[in-house]
């Protein structure tokens, strides 16, 4: 889909209303909703989509903050002829990507499940050792694009997915040193999607827009989380939150708090799952998403 002179990749599935649109997180692609969107499609319409410079969509052509993927979401659906009011479920940072939605296009929102919320606090007040994990975090993402650039990442990618650990663990180290952790945590997230959109997943990451992008994103977390209205209610919004049993105890106290801004609000906590829920108990986000329908 073309908006702004730009492509945006786009998948619609199944029947029924109210369309029910999924927001990935700061770095990851529609693909990380596979497991959840093939179990929606079965009872409505299912819509995911990746984000500029992410997964199949071109590069941005502005700043990655969470008020910008919101208006290129509004202009998508508008394009895609997407009718209204949606379902919006973000995970992550898409939970606060679908909460500025909202906030900016209320007519057009019948309802949020915000799967393990980005902890806005944690980034609005950041501390020392948070300002020097985000600016750690945009190196190693500056890093990884120029890696993707010389081929080094999709030979990494290519090893770790054909099941070698030894020369992919060698050359994160290289090129990432203490960021290597990350790198091996990232591919067990991947691991956990179905062996057939692998390929896929590590195409995407052998980009080096995506990097760029997720750089980008990173870089402009502390902005993205003051473009939310704090003191604005949502009133009888249809809403849960569901909260990582591995969730700390401040974004556990923000969930709770954000859950009580609407008065049809509801807070859960899937006890068993880490922060990529939709990977880990992807049938708490679909019931969670059939309860508000």
């Amino acid at each position: 889909m073309h908006i702004d002179g730009r492509s945006l990749h786009m998948n619609v599935t199944g029947q029924g209303r109210p369309f029910v649109v999924l927001e990935a997180g700061i770095a990851a692609s529609s693909l990380s909703w596979a497991l959840v969107a093939k179990s929606v499609a079965e009872f409505t319409t299912v819509v995911t989509y990746d984000r500029a410079g992410f997964g199949w969509s071109d590069p941005a052509s502005h700043r990655s903050t969470a008020l910008d993927a919101a208006k290129d979401l509004a202009l998508l659906l508008d394009k895609a002829g997407i009718p209204g009011p949606v379902l919006l479920v973000g995970h992550s940072f898409g939970g606060l990507i679908v909460r500025i939605f909202q906030q900016t296009y209320p007519e057009r929102t019948a309802g949020l499940v915000l799967v393990d919320p980005v902890c806005r606090t944690e980034w609005r007040d950041a501390n020392e050792a948070r300002k020097h994990m985000l600016a750690h975090g945009v190196l190693l993402s500056r890093r990884g694009e120029v890696l993707a650039r010389l081929g080094v990442v999709r030979l990494a990618l290519h090893l770790l997915m054909s099941g070698s650990r030894v020369i992919p663990k060698v050359l994160a180290r290289v090129s990432a040193g203490r960021g290597a952790g990350v790198t091996e945590r990232l591919t067990g997230e991947v691991r956990k999607l179905p062996r057939e959109l692998w390929p896929a997943v590590a195409a995407h990451w052998s980009e080096a827009r995506c990097f760029h992008a997720m750089a980008d994103a990173l870089e402009n977390l502390p902005l993205s989380v003051t473009q939310l209205d704090e003191s604005r209610p949502l009133e009888d919004m249809p809403m849960i939150v569901l909260s990582a049993g591995s969730a700390g105890a401040e974004a556990m106290r923000e969930h709770e708090h954000d859950a009580r801004l609407s008065t049809r609000g509801e807070h859960r906590i899937v006890s068993a799952s880490g922060h990529w829920m939709q990977l880990d108990a992807p049938g708490a986000v679909v019931e969670a998403i059939r309860q508000l329908i």
